[in-house]
């Protein structure tokens, strides 16, 4: 089969790999039919997440079909279409006890595109999948669900949920990427007075209102007085990162007020300055954290019911062996306007989940 493989910072390729095959009792092994691509992936080929060994096929993200099983499977069986998600859950340490599957100490946790070879690519061994993967029905198109292998849930957990969004609240989003668009439309199951979104891209500011936010900033042009003038310089309740470089999360603690919450989505590759000299008097609040994906059922409900702007997010489509093609899109997204690419395993179809 292929996949696409990092060789190291800045290397990568769609080549031959050799065939998943079942390694352990709870291992399937499932087609791909529609991956896409993570923010995260091009931090990968940048070098910023050194555990990604050279060799490893990337991805963490897919819709495909189960086409075996290892003896202890239960949950889904060959022939049945899956969502596979970016979190690999052991169930049975601490933390996924807790439903914190993202810290799993059993050999799940992040592991895909990770650890372990992903899922962009024709076929891909998914480890634990009773836990691991989420059976598909109701007519939901696979370039929909693809969508809550990872972005929506990342968002609703790691920015909406961690950062307490209550009704009334001021919420400033900062990078309206995909994360940040997930951010924005997530943000308004809680009813907040306002949100605000940041970004450096006049496109993407206009794709920020069409998922919900109120008003816009450019990041050059002074966001933190559009805050204050809209808060009566009190400052945001909610500011939300999801970029990942130290310039956003410093202009998040700024735009924060006394005793708000700021919730960091974005992957860092470089050291932020935390300033607590300042922080600390104003008995501000910052969370961290890598998804756990226990809002994944919840979510894939709201979405086969047309409850979340997943069809406006994907604006490229490739088949999947133009793997090439769309990190290229994709990674120059300020010049060619994508937010997310969606590849199939057959060129420009879709591919859609027949009703249960």
């Amino acid at each position: 089969m292929k996949g696409f493989v990092f060789h190291g910072p800045g290397q990568s390729a769609w080549q031959d790999v050799p065939d998943p095959a079942i390694k352990d009792p709870t291992d399937a092994i499932v087609r791909v039919e529609a991956v896409t691509i993570c923010g995260t992936d091009l931090h990968i080929l940048k070098g910023d997440v050194p555990e990604v060994q050279p060799g490893t096929v990337l991805g963490h993200e897919a819709v495909g079909e189960v086409v075996e099983t290892g003896g202890d499977v239960r949950g889904v069986r060959p022939g049945d279409r899956v969502l596979v998600s970016c979190i690999t859950s052991c169930g049975q340490c601490r933390f996924c006890r807790e439903r914190r599957y993202g810290q799993c100490r059993g050999g799940g946790g992040w592991i895909l595109g990770h650890l372990v070879d992903g899922t962009q690519a024709e076929y891909v061994r998914v480890p634990y999948a009773d836990l691991s993967v989420y059976s598909l029905s109701g007519g939901i198109r696979g370039q929909d669900a693809v969508l809550l292998a990872d972005i929506f849930p990342t968002s609703y957990e790691v920015g909406v949920l961690n950062g307490r969004v209550r009704p009334g609240d001021t919420v400033v989003v900062v990078g309206a990427g995909p994360i940040g668009l997930a951010a924005i439309a997530t943000a308004r199951f809680f009813s907040p007075e306002r949100i605000i979104a940041v970004d450096l891209v006049p496109a993407r500011l206009e794709a920020a209102r069409r998922f919900g936010a109120d008003a816009v900033a450019d990041a050059n042009e002074a966001p933190r007085q559009l805050v204050d003038d809209l808060t009566d310089e009190l400052g945001a309740d909610v500011v939300i990162e999801a970029v990942g470089v130290p310039e956003s999360f410093e202009l998040c603690t700024r735009m924060v007020r006394p005793g708000g919450h700021v919730a960091n989505i974005g992957v860092h590759g470089k050291p932020a300055t935390l300033h607590l000299e300042d922080l600390w008097i104003r008995d501000v609040t910052i969370s961290t954290g890598l998804v756990d994906t226990y809002s994944t059922p919840t979510l894939l409900r709201m979405a086969t019911a047309g409850r979340l702007p997943t069809a406006e997010m994907v604006t490229h489509t490739f088949p999947l062996g133009l793997m090439e093609e769309a990190y290229e899109v994709f990674s120059r997204a300020a010049e060619t306007g994508a937010l997310k690419v969606v590849l199939g395993a057959e060129p420009h179809a879709e591919v859609v989940v027949p009703a249960a």
